[in-house]
């Protein structure tokens, strides 16, 4: 056997597999900065950053950063480095909130993901049932999903971020709470994320797990902490959700 005869051996398992975990998917939760939209893409996350690093100053908290921290590029991280020092404490619920409306702001310039928008459809139009599972805001999806028209996809199932950041992912919180409200149990279900912390909430919660990768960087990561299902573009899933028998 040659080795591309092996090579499309594998490759045909793999889509076969992959077929099959969204054949017996009839819930499917989906993260949002990523798999449903590039939340950022007109309004830089790094400037975000700067944002509430400059407002923490602004308050008389710099030193509770470290210098690491004050020139990180991500929002989320600034915010769990205050939650660290000062958790559940009214400077974190003051810092989400500046973060939140921040967001709300970056809706506006937000791209669709490609197939994003008819991969939703599509999948509510088989009787999937459809969450939102997201370390943004709730207020930032739901907004975003409006404006898109998909709204009724995922109403109510819009679960993000809360001012317990505790519970961000890779907690499986927002994940159980979906399962939870859906009355799914985790097998029925498959999570479609970008990042590590995405697979390791999947895993916390027992649900199956599918990776969106944009870039051969973010595929590498995934597969690297034990992703089994990954793609560059949803235009695999939504033709494989296409063909099911």
């Amino acid at each position: 056997m040659t080795s591309d005869t092996t090579q499309t051996d594998v490759v045909a398992t793999q889509t076969e597999n992959l077929r099959k975990a969204i054949n017996r998917a009839r819930f499917v939760l989906f993260d949002f900065d990523g798999p449903v939209c590039r939340l950022y893409a007109g309004h830089a996350a790094e400037r975000v950053a700067r944002d509430l690093v400059e407002w923490l100053e602004r308050q008389g908290m710099r030193g509770l950063l470290t210098r690491e921290e004050r020139d990180h590029p991500d929002p989320l991280a600034v915010l769990h480095a205050v939650d660290r020092r000062r958790p559940r404490s009214d400077l974190v619920a003051e810092l989400e909130a500046r973060f939140t409306q921040q967001e709300l702001k970056a809706v506006d310039k937000a791209w669709p993901t490609e197939y994003a928008d008819a991969l939703i459809r599509t999948w509510t139009a088989v009787g999937a049932r459809l969450a939102i599972t997201t370390n943004n805001s709730p207020l930032t999806a739901a907004r975003y999903l409006d404006g898109r028209g998909l709204a009724d996809c995922f109403t109510p199932h819009i679960y993000g971020r809360t001012q317990d950041l505790r519970h961000l992912k890779p907690d499986p919180n927002c994940l159980n709470r979906a399962l939870s409200a859906l009355g799914a149990a985790p097998s029925q279900a498959l999570m479609i994320g970008d990042t590590t912390s995405d697979l390791h909430a999947a895993e916390g919660a027992g649900v199956p797990f599918l990776g969106y990768a944009r870039n051969k960087e973010r595929e590498e990561q995934l597969r690297k902490a034990g992703a089994e299902h990954v793609v560059d573009s949803l235009e695999t899933v939504l033709r494989l959700l296409r063909g099911r028998s």
